[in-house]
Parts: C-alpha cells; structure tokens; sequence
C-alpha cells in the first residue's frame, strides 16, 4: 500500500490561536534538552550514548502524533491519496493513516536503533540517567500534545501534514546530530553540537506551532 502526499493550495477553516502564556511546551523543550547536556557532561558520554536519548525523543514524537491523528474530529485529505488515488476524510481513512504511519515510522527507527547498537553499546550504568533524559522529553512533548488537542477541535487539521510532519522535524535534526557527533572529539564540541541540536529543536517547534496553529492545514 501506498500512501502519497501533496499539499493543495486550498485553506479551510483557519481559526486564529491565541499563544500560551507561557509556551510551557517550549520551555519544558529548553529544559529537558539542558537536562541532556548537563547529563551528557557529567556522566562523560561518548555520542552513541546521548544519541539513545534523541531516538527516544523521536519515538515520543511519533507516539503522540499517533494519538492525535486517531483522536482527530476535524479534518481533511486534500492532496493524500492512496494508490494514487485520492481518499476521503472517513473514519476509516484516519484510522488506516494512523496505524500505517505507526509501522512505517516504526521500522524507521527500528533500523536506527540497530545502528546505534552497532555504534554503541550501553553499559548498565547509563540506563537510569538516559531513562530521566527520555522522561524529560516525555514531559515536553505531553505539553505540546495537550496544546495540539486543545487547540485541533478549533480547526481543521489535514491529515496528510499531519502524518509526514514527524519526518520534516526529526529527519534534519537527526542528520545534525549525528554528523556533528561523529565529529565531536572534546567536550566542548559535543556542548556546541548539542546547543546546536537544542535551537534547530525550537525552530522546528516553533514552526509546528505556526503551521498547525495558525493555519490548521
């Protein structure tokens, strides 16, 4: 089965959104990515190590994104199709995205996981100080969750942005992190490259927000 995407040019129900006073999901965002720096420092990781914490990180990303497609009320598939052919925006249709971006973006990061166990390999001292970091991301992202859940029943969401919008943030993020942590050789260059990792995160959430938030296609 495939599934296809193209975005139209049609933009229907756009609901203004008020911004969060405080953006309690940026700044648990901010926090949870200094909690990792801080943690990488202090346990003297090697990249591998910390980069078990940014896969979690992205299987939360994709947890949740399953959730919020299944749980959708409003919506539309305009430019999805389905063997190439277009689909309309039916229960079934949304339930059908869901569980295929779940297996599709699972495999994904099964791979990614057997890469990284191929670049390294936990000692049993790391597991607890990872599992905090990953709890971190958990906090960040259930606020995020529960700012989109709010907010999807104002406007409708396509479905299709939706499903491929996890690729268009992890992907570049991931791509960095790994090149810049093949590189780091000091402590310092892993704070950089992990700073770095920490805007290019912000930007992504920011752009998220816009997108979903203020267009709601």
């Amino acid at each position: 089965m495939e599934i296809q995407f193209n975005r139209s040019d049609s933009e229907t129900g756009r609901v203004p959104i008020k911004a969060l006073h405080p953006d309690w999901s940026a700044l648990t965002l901010i926090a949870s990515n200094l909690l990792t720096i801080l943690v990488a420092v202090y346990q003297k990781w090697n990249p591998g190590t910390v980069m078990w914490i940014y896969w979690g990180q992205s299987i939360i990303i994709g947890g949740f994104n399953v959730v919020r497609m299944w749980t959708l009320q409003n919506f539309s598939t305009d430019g999805l199709k389905m063997n190439g052919q277009p689909v309309a925006p039916t229960t079934g249709t949304k339930r059908y995205v869901s569980i295929f971006f779940m297996f599709h973006y699972g495999f994904f990061h099964l791979v990614y996981a057997i890469f990284l166990i191929a670049m390294a390999k936990l000692s049993p001292q790391d597991i607890v100080p990872i599992f905090i970091c990953v709890a971190g991301f958990f906090v960040n992202h259930w606020f995020s969750y529960r700012y989109n859940r709010e907010n999807d029943s104002k406007r409708t969401i396509n479905l299709g942005t939706l499903m491929f919008f996890p690729y268009a943030r992890i992907i570049p993020l991931h791509i960095t992190i790994i090149t810049g942590l093949l590189l780091s050789k000091t402590t310092w260059a892993l704070v950089l490259f992990l700073s770095l990792k920490t805007v290019a995160d912000l930007i992504m959430h920011a752009v998220e927000h816009r997108a979903f938030g203020k267009h709601g296609e």
